[in-house]
């Protein structure tokens, strides 16, 4: 068989398991099996891993064997997903606008995920794992414990990623440090931090944090900023992308962060790219439902700012 026709037959494979589950919400392992004839079952295992890996399937009810999507469907581009595993998914293989260090430069760090700053420090990959996916896998291990990162061995962390040469994890413990001194010297000198106590500072704070989304989206993001009980902001989270709908902006995504990072409240923030901060009717209605559904768990939604070229709203003002 020629290389060009095997890499045909692999993408039929990704493309018939994909179709298989893209329309369905909760499923498992056996009946995404079924569904399929070309695949079989141990490449159809693999690949629900895989996206499970990278955050876009979650396992349900107690088992690794029943999945659901998670709000990160909404940013899933199948076909650029299936060209970047037959392409290894090196660094250097995507386009430039996808790569981590590129995406740090033009966003700013405080704008990248977890794995993509990972990304950045592991530097170059090995056989079989690219430098992204070390980062993944390293992001995904300590998704509800980041700081326990810092406790590992050279020889543990190559257990989680053989990526993980001696310089990368000199690169990633050089980098915790000098986070971790950087936070100190903050808090010794008394730097003022941001505190979203009223709706000017929240406006504010989102018109310098989430410029990004008045300049170049060309789709609404959803996101959310989760706060320590002072108000102060402690990191910032992308839920969704496309359209706001009540449908796809499900409480457990939004609150999941919020749950790990035991804030005490979350602010709401979303574009409008026609410009226009009017609220719409199904804005409403998503923040309605989030604040419901955070007043049952413990966790205040102080506000829905909604960012746009012709400036900002607060829903809890307008």
């Amino acid at each position: 068989m020629t290389q060009p026709t095997a890499i045909k037959e692999r993408r039929e494979r990704y493309v018939e398991v994909l179709r298989a589950i893209e329309n369905l919400h909760e499923f498992t392992t056996k009946e995404v099996q079924s569904r399929c004839v070309e695949a079989k079952a141990a490449f159809i295992t693999r690949l629900l891993k895989q996206l499970q890996m990278e955050g876009m399937l979650q396992t349900r009810g107690g088992t690794s064997d029943t999945y659901a999507w998670t709000g990160l469907k909404a940013a899933f581009l199948d076909e650029e997903w299936i060209d970047r595993q037959l392409s290894g998914d090196q660094v250097t293989q995507s386009p430039l606008e996808e790569r981590p260090r590129e995406r740090l430069l033009k966003l700013g760090a405080d704008n990248l995920r977890t794995s993509e700053l990972l990304a950045i420090l592991i530097r170059s990959g090995r056989k079989g794992e690219s430098a992204v996916q070390a980062g993944q896998r390293v992001a995904n291990k300590f998704s509800e414990r980041l700081d326990t990162l810092r406790t590992l061995s050279p020889v543990e962390l190559k257990k989680i990623s053989s990526a993980v040469s001696e310089v990368a994890y000199c690169q990633i413990m050089a980098g915790i440090e000098l986070g971790r001194r950087v936070a100190e010297s903050l808090q010794r000198n008394g730097v003022r931090q941001d505190k979203l106590s009223c709706t000017a500072a929240a406006i504010e704070y989102c018109s310098r944090y989430f410029s990004r989304l008045v300049d170049d989206a060309c789709q609404e993001e959803f996101h959310i900023v989760t706060l320590d009980t002072k108000l102060q902001p402690i990191a910032n989270h992308q839920i969704t992308v496309g359209t706001l709908d009540s449908s796809l902006v499900h409480p457990r995504e939004v609150f999941r962060p919020a749950i790990r990072e035991a804030a005490s409240s979350i602010l709401l923030v979303h574009n409008h790219p026609s410009g226009d901060p009017t609220p719409s009717s199904q804005d409403r209605a998503v923040t309605d439902r989030l604040k419901r559904a955070g007043d049952l768990i413990g966790i205040q939604v102080i506000d829905h700012i909604i960012v746009a070229s012709r400036g900002c709203i607060s829903l809890a003002d307008s």
